[in-house]
């Protein structure tokens, strides 16, 4: 029988028994759920409400649930509908009158806004760290690869030749700022609501924010109708892994490209990689492609809280219990995918001859031709349709800008001189970009010991974190 069932006369048919339940989702949350009973049951006996006694046999109750879901000897039944009635509904069993109390001066509302604070927090570090160490491998990657040059590209279309370390770089800054917004979630979520009670607070002479320095909650909550209604901090978690798993994705579909036999300019790990059942020739990039494909399950899950919470009134409703199963697929999903991502790079073999060969299509000096022209006086509007001229005069020749002799580039535009050498030779043309932010190798060095630096405060950053009740198994 629920605990609920004092004002009904018959009990809840099975099948919407069933279907209310959330105990097979939020079971996840058992460790939130008992530290935010433990820390809720001292705050009672400390302020005179339940007897210190009382505190110690609840105390010793959740002790033993907690060992009991650990080892996985505790029974869950469906018709206690959640983890919070679960653990409620045993901790009366085992000691009697004492575990009626646990409840008093709180509601289930203001319980499973604390467990979700709490799993936010931890679900938001979790990542942080994942998303730390596919950093730390990128930056590893990227001081690897030295010199080695490849094709930027625009529109998919050869445009001008970069480090390949300045390409693995640009992933580096994108998780960098992705590490930020998981950070603004974790302390969007920082705020014990531990208190608001159903909606309008409660009568009895509690102290909110011992409960909230118990469980590591840096402040309350300013408004109760707010606190248990609000799920902000949970799209912003949310929209943080989706801006994440979209970066993830653009870097899966290179690798994807990079890998093919079109490109060839890594070669992937075995054990990143599966075969075809009736091709023996075939090494698929399978894990990459699962890691753009699982985006669109990230993308879908805060979509669907953004649906569930755009029509409800204040303050508590049903449908937020929609709220949990796709928070916990995202992190669990978004988590796989870092980990997996961080092994391909490791394992990956970087061809710098094929990324070399590909330089010398596309001409990818011709812009450097242009500023030589420039340089030479030329407005650069006239120059950009002087080396618009001369590609056009390559592709009817098949050959390449640096292949046309000083008189082919002088019969187009007398500026031309011998020095033309320099601004074809593709290594000139990547060490000629030193600006902040560029590809050259001087500006690139910058670059890697400013995201060493960025990592080092991050890692202080998730070191300085208040205390994080672990989440308990999601699966």
């Amino acid at each position: 029988m629920a605990l609920w069932s004092g004002r009904f006369k018959g009990s809840a048919d099975e099948l919407t028994q069933e279907f209310g339940a959330s105990l097979p989702i939020d079971r996840a949350l058992y460790r939130q759920d008992i530290a935010g009973s433990r820390a809720h049951a001292s705050m009672l006996a400390k302020q005179g409400i339940i007897s210190r006694r009382d505190m110690r046999d609840i105390l010793g109750g959740l002790d033993g649930i907690e060992r009991d879901i650990e080892s996985g000897e505790f029974h869950w039944d469906i018709a206690d509908e959640d983890i919070h009635m679960a653990i409620e509904s045993e901790l009366i069993r085992r000691i009697g009158e004492a575990g009626k109390r646990l409840h008093t001066a709180r509601s289930r509302n203001d319980q499973v806004a604390t467990d979700l604070r709490l799993a936010t927090k931890a679900l938001s570090r979790q990542l942080m760290e994942a998303n730390l160490a596919l950093r730390r491998v990128l930056l590893e990657s990227a001081e690897r690869a030295g010199s080695q040059v490849m094709p930027g590209y625009t529109h998919l279309q050869h445009a001008q030749p970069v480090l390949l370390s300045h390409h693995l770089l640009a992933y580096s800054w994108m998780l960098t700022r992705d590490f930020k917004r998981l950070s603004a979630a974790f302390d969007a979520a920082d705020a014990s609501p531990l208190g608001s009670a159903a909606l309008a607070g409660t009568t009895y002479p509690i102290n909110r924010e011992m409960t909230a320095a118990s469980l590591g909650f840096s402040r309350v909550t300013e408004n109760s109708l707010d606190a248990v209604s609000n799920r902000d901090f949970l799209l912003d978690l949310e929209y943080a892994c989706a801006v994440m798993s979209m970066h993830l994705s653009r870097l899966a579909e290179e690798f994807v490209a990079w890998s093919s036999s079109e490109f060839g300019f890594i070669t992937l790990s075995d054990a990143y990689s599966t075969g075809s059942s009736i091709m023996p020739q075939k090494k698929n990039p399978d894990f990459a492609e699962l890691v753009r494909g699982k985006t669109g399950r990230v993308f879908g899950n805060l979509v669907a809280l953004l649906v569930v919470m755009k029509g409800l009134p204040l303050a508590y409703d049903k449908d937020m219990q929609e709220d949990k199963a796709g928070a916990l697929d995202t992190a669990e999903t978004l988590t796989g995918c870092l980990a997996v991502m961080s092994g391909m790079i490791e394992t990956m073999t970087v061809n710098g001859d094929a990324m070399r060969s590909a330089c010398e299509t596309g001409f990818l000096a011709a812009t450097d031709v242009a500023d030589y022209l420039v340089r030479k006086g030329m407005p650069f509007r006239e120059a950009h349709a002087v080396v618009g001229e001369l590609v056009l005069a390559c592709e009817k020749r098949c050959c390449r800008l640096e292949e046309l002799s000083l008189t082919d580039l002088q019969r187009i535009c007398p500026l031309f001189e011998d020095d033309i050498a320099g601004a074809l030779d593709i290594d000139s043309v990547v060490r000629a970009r030193t600006t902040c932010g560029g590809t050259a190798p001087e500006a690139v060095a910058v670059q890697l010991e400013r995201a060493r630096a960025c990592i080092a405060e991050d890692e202080y950053v998730i070191n300085a974190l208040s205390h994080i009740v672990e989440m308990g198994p999601l699966a």
